[in-house]
């Protein structure tokens, strides 16, 4: 009996031998496991902004451009860059010389022109109803000659003084003087074909053409303001020689401009009419404007290596010190989310189609699948999984890939 005590004592003491030396394992591994460094960030709630930038280009609502309507001469330039001008002033006069030429020339086209379809409206000019009358004269002279000999041969013919040809051929005589009778009287009561006519109308319209297209040259010799405004580029100096079509000079009313913005193709489909927008412009450091989307691309088109959408934004803000022409960044605000559960996107991982964060707990990892609102590129709302405070890795210092249940020590 003592030895069984013996014996059972024995079992029980090897017995609690082995579980503490299994707990001291578990423990003394817990406190020898490395843990992985890892960087981390709190779930936090803000408003979450979803935005896309590109480059723009300022531009006048409405530009007013001024080219060479010949090839001359500037001969004066009373006006500079930068300027105020008022509707009416000259900005600049070109050499009007050859202008005028053109314009005399056109005018005596018109004029010619018009006289000949005033002749034949009237019967045609006095020389030609002058040859026109005697040609008739002289014809209807012809004609009595063949009727009296037709008459003469026909008395002859019964008393067998002439033949039946002889008659025959009197009578073709008299009959073709009588219609060449006919055809003058025809011609003098109609003298022109209706398409003589239309041609001749025709020339005077092209000729009217000519000579509003040579007075609209002459008038565009004298460059005018056609509103008040800002004279912000002048192309040419006096005495420069230019060829038709050179650019002369650009003003506009730059109390109204716009930007044309050139956003890529993939995010075209985020844009709307009437989102925000933020325009910056490097010459102006920590200065910005704000307007709107205003018209939204029809097309694409190439832009260098790119293919953009012209996308027009209007400018709410005084524009002062916005000057047209010059290259400016934009950002569009494409979704906003107020008070939402937000992490760093670098938080965020995607397993079969599914977003996933590590939350930290306890030291540990935890994978935890969680729900995706707006996205920018350095944020991502959390609609479900999360609670604000939670803890979640954003990345390790290592080169070790992040498992559930991992051991981290979070790095400041």
């Amino acid at each position: 009996m003592a030895e069984e005590i013996r014996q059972s004592r024995r079992y029980w003491i090897w017995a609690g031998l082995a579980v503490v030396l299994v707990a001291v394992f578990f423990i003394s591994r817990q406190f020898t496991e490395d843990s992985i460094p890892v960087h981390a960030a709190v779930v936090t709630r803000t408003t979450l902004r979803s935005t896309s930038s590109t480059n723009g280009l300022v531009e006048p609502v409405r530009n007013y451009a001024f080219y060479a309507p010949l090839a001359t001469s500037v001969l004066q330039i009373p006006v500079h860059e930068g300027e105020l001008v008022k509707a009416g002033q000259l900005l600049m006069q070109l050499d009007a010389t050859n202008a005028r030429a053109r314009v005399a020339s056109a005018t005596s086209g018109l004029r010619s022109a018009q006289a000949s379809l005033d002749a034949l409206r009237n019967g045609g000019s006095l020389a030609d109803q002058q040859r026109l009358a005697s040609d008739l004269q002289r014809a209807e002279l012809n004609q009595q000659q063949a009727q009296s000999e037709f008459q003469a041969l026909s008395k002859l013919q019964a008393t067998g003084a002439a033949s039946a040809s002889e008659v025959a051929a009197s009578r073709q005589r008299q009959l073709l003087a009588a219609q060449a009778v006919h055809a003058l009287e025809q011609r003098q009561s109609r003298p022109y074909a209706p398409i003589e006519l239309e041609r001749a109308e025709a020339a005077v319209h092209d000729a009217q053409a000519a000579l509003d297209a040579a007075r609209s040259v002459l008038a565009q010799t004298a460059v005018v303001a056609p509103v008040a405004g800002t004279v912000y580029a002048v192309n040419v100096d006096p005495s420069d020689y230019v060829m038709e079509g050179k650019l002369l000079l650009q003003m506009a009313d730059l109390s109204h401009e716009r930007v044309r913005a050139y956003f890529d193709e993939p995010d075209i489909g985020r844009l709307a009419v009437g989102q925000p927008i933020r325009i910056v412009w490097d010459a102006h450091p920590g200065r910005e404007w704000h307007g709107h989307i205003t018209q939204l691309p029809s097309t694409i088109v190439s832009y260098g290596t790119r293919n953009v959408g012209e996308v027009l934004v209007s400018v709410d803000d005084p524009q002062d010190g916005l000057l047209p022409q010059t290259h400016v960044t934009v950002t569009v605000t494409t979704d906003s989310e107020a008070n939402v559960l937000t992490v760093p996107r670098e938080a965020l991982h995607s397993e079969s189609g599914k977003p996933y964060v590590f939350r930290i707990v306890n030291g540990r990892l935890v994978h935890t699948i969680v729900t995706t609102g707006t996205i920018n590129l350095t944020e991502a709302s959390i609609t479900s999984g999360l609670h604000e405070g939670d803890v979640v890795a954003t990345g390790a210092l290592t080169d070790l890939a992040l498992e559930d249940n991992d051991p981290v020590k979070v790095v400041r």
